[in-house]
């Protein structure tokens, strides 16, 4: 099967309206696929759920214990968060601790997710900054990376010391050579790779343990960072921080932009990939719920669950008019 299978459907009253395509992996720590939909080898840019892989080269060179980074931090450097004040206060702990301010990102300003936060700044009359951008946390350690690399300060620059041992992690993990890269929405670089290969780079940090060496310590601690703070790897009312919780630390996840989802569960050692194809979130949280219910690791009853996957569609009145669920043959 190399084509994109129905994952989603938006039906209103008795029509369907609308069908959410995809393709997803699930690995396991040897790299062989568990189960496939649609095509495992489609090229796919992972985007923000690539963030731990590009957290690695910060754990495992030493930088992240050199100046004492907690398990907040490494939460953060895997986050693409709301830049609520749990969020842009320790970031900004973090920037004053290594001696670095907003003008040293280059991730650009962003709008915060946070009402509270934007109407704060509104009410002060106040731009957004580059500690609002979602992916701050991501740049804080590469910040921290550079600094400890004695690196420049051009961090994003593909030839950059910082992006050349995120791509030698990356091509690693994934069991594959990258085919290229596009440049994300925080300015950094995100690497390319097949489905199956991104599954793959996740079962490695499904199965990661002390003792395998400094790379599967480092994923080890991401990864047990991840589901430490839920709250900081999204924030309140995300897919990412409640899907977390409702599986009770069983699986870390982390979506990235353009509908794609990863999911990494140790206690089975499995890796998942998903990417929707027309790029809505809401076809990929509903799917990637339909995998983990299916594989015994979320109640369908939670409520993390029924607000993502036979969810209801309420009109602005209030009155439902419809619902997404799991397409029919799909988990």
């Amino acid at each position: 099967m190399t084509k994109p299978i129905p994952m989603a459907e938006i039906w209103r009253g008795e029509f369907l309206e609308s069908v959410h395509l995809g393709h997803a992996v699930i690995c396991d720590a040897t790299g062989q696929i568990v189960e496939a939909w649609g095509d495992p080898e489609a090229v796919v840019l992972p985007r923000s759920s690539s963030k731990m892989i590009q957290a690695l080269p910060l754990v495992e060179s030493g930088a992240a214990d050199k100046v004492g980074l907690t398990q907040e931090h490494l939460a953060l450097a895997c986050a693409s968060h709301n830049a609520a004040a749990i969020h842009i206060d320790r970031v900004q702990a973090w920037l004053d601790h290594i001696g670095c301010d907003d003008d040293d990102f280059r991730c650009g300003p962003q709008q915060p997710r946070d009402i509270e936060i934007r109407n704060q700044l509104i009410r002060a009359e106040q731009e957004p900054c580059q500690i609002h951008n979602n992916c701050s946390g991501k740049h804080t350690g590469f910040l921290t990376l550079a600094q400890h690399l004695g690196a420049g300060p051009e961090y994003v620059d593909i030839d950059h010391p910082v992006q050349r041992a995120i791509l030698e992690a990356f091509e690693d993990v994934a069991d594959e050579t990258s085919p290229g890269y596009a440049i994300d929405g925080c300015s950094a670089p995100n690497h390319a790779s097949s489905l199956h290969g991104m599954a793959r780079a996740m079962a490695f940090f499904a199965a990661a343990e002390a003792g395998q060496g400094r790379r599967a310590e480092a994923a080890q601690r991401l990864r047990q960072a991840m589901v430490a703070y839920p709250e900081l790897v999204a924030g309140e009312g995300r897919a990412c921080t409640e899907l977390m919780r409702a599986t009770k630390g069983r699986v870390a996840l982390k979506t990235g932009a353009e509908a794609f989802f990863i999911a990494i569960v140790p206690d089975r050692k499995l890796g998942i990939a998903l990417k929707i194809v027309d790029g809505t979130t809401r076809g990929a949280e509903c799917a990637i719920a339909a995998i983990l219910v299916k594989l015994g690791l979320l109640d369908p009853k939670h409520p993390a669950t029924l607000k993502r996957m036979n969810a209801p569609i309420r009109n602005w009145r209030g009155i439902e008019t419809g619902f997404i669920r799991p397409a029919d043959g799909f988990c």
